[in-house]
């Protein structure tokens, strides 16, 4: 993909139990202000294997590239990015920046308020090689409450029925790089979050030193304040030109 605008590709990762399309509140803002814009499949079947999806995709875009993740989509971007020249700036919504050797499942036990997994319900799916894995999708009755408290009912239900899986090993996997060490980055923290607490999201970004800004929001962020996302974004851009 080659880009004439002279400004950075932004790339956009979501996480478990949602899709691209979770980010198109902020697309247009993006787009507007002059960034071509990706929005990545991101397969949801493991760390290590997401990545590499998202490395391919990173290597057709020509230029500078800022990449957001959300929620377990931060986890993959912290691997794909990883010595990427390419890459000026990470933006972290609602996610999480693990160090190697952290699994997610870990660093949500780490502290208080990660509600989210209490709903989660495992469900074995078939493997390329005959076998059987398992992958975890979010009760359809307890997901608007625990996955997108601010968003409106309806939209919350229909995200329900649309939720993709996560496949159980993907969340299990321990992380073996961290982008976030040498690129700079920006955490937005959704303080009503009930999948990745805040106290979790404040720990991670200060150990990372990160920039931090906190807004009043659900795990669904990108959907219910698409607009303080988008604010983010653009800020790490402008913050990271070249």
């Amino acid at each position: 993909m080659n880009t004439s605008s002279g400004k950075q590709t932004i790339v956009l990762v979501h996480g478990a139990y949602a899709d691209s399309s979770s980010w198109n509140g902020s697309i247009s803002a993006l787009r507007r202000a002059g960034h071509p814009v990706v929005a990545a499949a991101n397969p949801l079947r493991g760390l290590e294997s997401d990545a590499e999806y998202l490395r391919g995709v990173l290597a057709g875009i020509e230029g500078p590239v800022v990449i957001a993740g959300h929620s377990y989509g931060g986890a993959v971007m912290s691997h794909a990015a990883d010595g990427n020249p390419d890459v000026t700036a990470l933006v972290y919504v609602a996610s999480f920046l693990a160090e190697p050797g952290e699994s997610l499942a870990e660093l949500v036990a780490k502290f208080p308020g990660a509600e989210l997994g209490s709903a989660a319900q495992p469900v074995p799916y078939p493997t390329p090689d005959g076998g059987t894995a398992t992958e975890l999708y979010i009760d359809r009755s307890r997901f608007p409450a625990l996955f997108a408290g601010d968003v409106a009912t309806d939209v919350a239900e229909r995200m329900a029925v649309t939720q993709r899986p996560l496949a159980l090993a993907a969340f299990e996997a321990p992380a073996t790089r961290a982008a976030w060490r040498s690129i700079e980055s920006w955490v937005l923290l959704a303080a009503q979050d009930l999948a990745v607490p805040a106290e979790l999201v404040r720990f991670m970004s200060e150990r990372a030193n990160a920039h931090l800004v906190e807004v009043d929001a659900s795990h669904a962020v990108t959907v219910s304040q698409p607009g303080a996302v988008a604010d983010v974004i653009l800020e790490a851009a402008e913050k990271t030109a070249r």
